[in-house]
């Protein structure tokens, strides 16, 4: 009786270290616009000039061959919305500078466009998560392909990732 349960709590075990590997190491995001879990100014909105905040990428592994930046929505009503879809970005990227976008292979949002499209919730706070990946090789999309098509590419390829949650509430 016993050797089913600690084979079983093994089995266990080494699927969440295997999680942990296919997660990757941590990099981290950071924007000199807004601190995590701070409001994100309204310039960077649809209530502003809807530019891309200025980000800052560190802790990107020697052996990535390519990032990929997301940006989403967590919280919207029809759940997940994504503003912002680039894959192919040199590893030695370490920065975006306000308004511009790196190097790389833009997708098609969720408003139907290519580029950053800022936060435009409805009433109510919600959360913006910029999100960075270091990949194990360069993806096999064509330009304009969407979030589904990029997650699945991904999948099995992430060797680090970081993240930068910001708020934003319309102020109507």
């Amino acid at each position: 009786m016993r050797k089913p349960i600690t084979t079983g709590a093994v089995v266990i075990l080494l699927a969440v270290i295997a999680s942990f590997a296919a997660e990757g190491a941590k990099m981290k995001i950071t924007s000199s616009a807004f601190q995590e879990g701070g409001n994100i100014p309204s310039k960077f909105t649809c209530d502003g000039s809807d530019t891309s905040p200025p980000l800052q990428i560190t802790g990107v592994p020697s052996e990535a061959k390519s990032l990929v930046l997301i940006v989403d929505d967590p919280d919207a009503p029809g759940g997940l919305f994504t503003h912002w879809l680039i894959w192919n970005i040199p590893p030695q990227t370490n920065s975006i500078a306000e308004g511009s976008a790196p190097k790389g292979v833009q997708g098609t949002n969720d408003f139907g466009k290519s580029g950053y499209r800022g936060p435009c919730p409805p009433p109510g706070t919600h959360r913006y998560s910029f999100k960075i990946f270091a990949l194990d090789r360069e993806l096999e999309l064509r330009s304009g392909a969407k979030r589904s098509q990029v997650d699945a590419a991904m999948k099995g390829h992430v060797i680090a990732q970081g993240e930068l949650v910001g708020r934003y509430a319309r102020k109507k």
